[in-house]
């Protein structure tokens, strides 16, 4: 399958529901003396703000993979202590560790994440922490659907199905995976209740992420129908109700922190 582009309009257009988890896992990072951080996956930059606000001292680098992103994000920052850099996770070196590493919902984009966490902490200074969300809402009607269409012809034909984005995996994983001698871990999952509102929204906030491979890799007429078929079973699935459509999403929390040497 060749390889997608982002689009930053569509991906913030829940923008707000999106960086609530990264607000409430940073809230318990307790590191508040933190001079370097670093945000693996940092997307069109939503949740620069969220870290200067905590940390309004620190020296920030935001990672991303892709350039659209990046763009949108440099549009909008004016602070010249946040800087920005295009590279793949799995390959980024960095001149020497940093006090905080975060992440929000980006690993499981890579489908060897859990193979990269021991690089990852390796960027975690002496007195640092690793803090990281992932979604764990795989199993959802709006994901289980998508698995499910994108299986069926004449789609399947379309896809690499190997490339596709992957189901997380068990909370308790990432905690023995980040469990080195000395370091502290902590881990917990919450599940949002997002109100949505608009003409199929469920379809809108998935368009703009977990979908968004498939819908870009599809042809016409291939990517009509299987967007009509995808929004009617998704409008089944949540239906209206007199809030809106609410959406519940599952997200999966975990910290790593490294003791000083």
């Amino acid at each position: 399958m060749p390889s997608t582009q982002w689009n930053p309009g569509a991906y913030l257009t829940y923008a707000s529901e999106r960086t609530q988890p990264f607000i409430d896992l940073l809230q318990r990072v307790r590191l508040p003396q933190a001079g370097t951080i670093l945000d693996l996956g940092c997307g069109p930059g939503n949740g620069m703000p969220v870290l200067r606000g905590m940390w309004p001292h620190a020296e920030i680098t935001g990672v991303d993979s892709s350039a659209e992103m990046l763009d949108r994000a440099r549009e909008a920052t004016d602070d010249d202590r946040i800087d920005y850099v295009r590279a793949d996770i799995r390959d980024l070196e960095i001149a020497e560790p940093v006090d905080l590493v975060v992440s929000n919902a980006a690993l499981q984009w890579l489908p060897d994440h859990r193979k990269v966490l021991p690089h990852i902490l390796d960027l975690v200074a002496p007195g640092g922490a690793l803090a990281v969300q992932v979604p764990g809402n795989f199993s959802a009607p709006s994901h289980a659907l998508l698995a499910e269409f994108a299986s069926r012809e004449p789609y399947a034909r379309h896809l690499d199905q190997a490339s596709l984005l992957q189901p997380t995996h068990e909370l308790t994983d990432y905690m023995l995976d980040v469990a080195r001698s000395g370091w502290e871990v902590e881990a917990w999952e919450t599940r949002y209740h997002h109100v949505l509102q608009g003409e199929d929204p469920v379809f809108q906030w998935i368009s703009a992420a977990a979908a968004r491979p498939v819908l870009q890799a599809l042809p016409e007429p291939e990517l009509s129908r299987f967007t009509e078929e995808y929004k009617a079973a998704l409008r089944e699935a949540y239906p209206q109700t007199a809030l809106g459509t609410i959406l519940p999403f599952r997200r999966l929390f975990f910290i790593a922190r490294r003791p000083q040497e």
